[in-house]
């Protein structure tokens, strides 16, 4: 298998990377690594599978991103993935919110280290897919540099050579997940170190890029830079990735070309049985700094959920941006 690209990837983000804004994304950016929301093992195991599983082949490379603690769970969904033809299974030891630690698993597994060896270890003997964690640098008081490092080596003694760190500690208590993605302060720094530290180990850093200036700062220092918010709130942000880090000479589609290349999806998902206001609403960005952006805006969410709305509404959309 092809060894993974993860110089720039899109971060798992709950309720906005799921399969519609992943295919709007790779519309945009054909190299970029795109991650699932995170999903349970219980709802691959005791739920529809298919429906937390199946993606367009279009996503592609693309990876799952799954919530769990149990190894034997996160085992035979794993399994189950690479039936699925996912290209990487990763494993969330980030997110702060209640209702994931409430399941134990998340950012609170940072204060479980041999649990997310012994994860990931069961990971490992079930797939030939790469199996990654995406962790934060620390949570509430276990936020020294040391034992971040003494967490990374232990995880890394299964046999894990990816790591995507976002360089904020989470608190687990206090603040929302929300908070959480903003307020702790950025530690880039940290996870300079942790290369440093382990050079054999491939480190993808995440949290608060904004930029392709930003992005070259950080891959003098790390193997791979995780976008977040920007590629979902400014997606055309991505126009610049495939040539700038992948070398590819096209040149990006324009916003219009991106709508028009949206809309035989829409109409297949729609044909489905899909609502049309599940799609559009992942691209309400598009057109971010340009102008006519907040009447494109406007037009989708005044007219989507509309009963008989269609897909010419984007075009309609479209044609209010200059």
């Amino acid at each position: 298998m092809t060894k993974l690209n993860r110089t720039i990837s899109i971060a798992p983000m709950m309720d906005w990377t799921d399969r519609h804004d992943r295919y709007f994304l790779r519309l945009i950016s054909a190299r970029a690594l795109l991650y699932t929301e995170m999903v349970t093992t219980g709802a691959i195991i005791h739920g529809d599978a298919e429906r937390f599983l199946r993606f367009d082949p279009a996503e592609q490379p693309l990876a799952l991103q799954l919530g769990g603690s149990d190894p034997e769970a996160l085992a035979r969904c794993s399994e189950i993935a690479e039936g699925y033809g996912y290209r990487e299974i990763n494993l969330n030891v980030g997110c702060p919110s209640d209702r994931v630690q409430t399941g134990r698993f998340g950012a609170c597994l940072m204060a479980e280290p041999e649990t997310v060896a012994a994860c990931m270890a069961a990971m490992k003997s079930a797939t030939s897919l790469p199996v990654t964690v995406k962790t934060r640098i620390g949570i509430d008081d276990l936020d020294s540099y040391d034992y971040f490092k003494s967490f990374i080596e232990r995880v890394a003694q299964t046999g894990v050579g990816t790591f995507i760190i976002h360089a904020r500690k989470a608190w687990l208590t206090g603040l929302s997940p929300k908070e959480n993605r903003t307020i702790p302060p950025l530690n880039y720094d940290r996870v300079y170190q942790l290369k440093n530290d382990f050079p054999e180990l491939e480190i993808i850093l995440n949290g608060g890029i904004t930029t392709c200036e930003e992005i070259d700062a950080h891959l003098e220092q790390v193997d791979g830079v995780m976008i977040g918010r920007e590629a979902y709130q400014n997606p055309y942000f991505l126009a610049e990735i495939d040539r700038r880090y992948y070398g590819v000479e096209d040149n990006a589609p324009e916003r219009r070309e991106v709508v028009e290349d949206m809309l035989p999806y829409i109409e297949r998902e729609m044909a489905r049985g899909f609502p049309l206001k599940s799609i559009p609403r992942h691209m309400l960005g598009l057109f971010q700094g340009r102008p006519g952006a907040r009447a494109w805006r406007r037009h989708i969410s005044e007219n989507a959920h509309l009963k008989d709305a269609n897909p010419s509404l984007l075009t309609d959309a479209a044609a209010k941006t200059r």
